[in-house]
């Protein structure tokens, strides 16, 4: 099983803690920036909660 395989497997292992943890990057992101990309970090931020684990646990 290759680093990828196993990142995968934990991502999917913890998706509720991902989601949350890609949630504070985002809030991060938008606090750097004044907000200014807000919709471009939202839409990454959900894409991103889409492809790991189970999907977004997040609402």
């Amino acid at each position: 099983m290759g680093l990828l395989d196993k990142a995968k497997e934990l991502a999917a292992k913890h998706d509720d803690k991902v989601d949350q943890g890609l949630e504070k990057a985002g809030d991060q992101i938008d606090a750097r920036t004044g907000g200014k990309y807000d919709e471009h970090v939202a839409k990454g931020v959900d894409e991103a909660q889409r492809r790991t684990g189970a999907g977004d646990t997040v609402q």
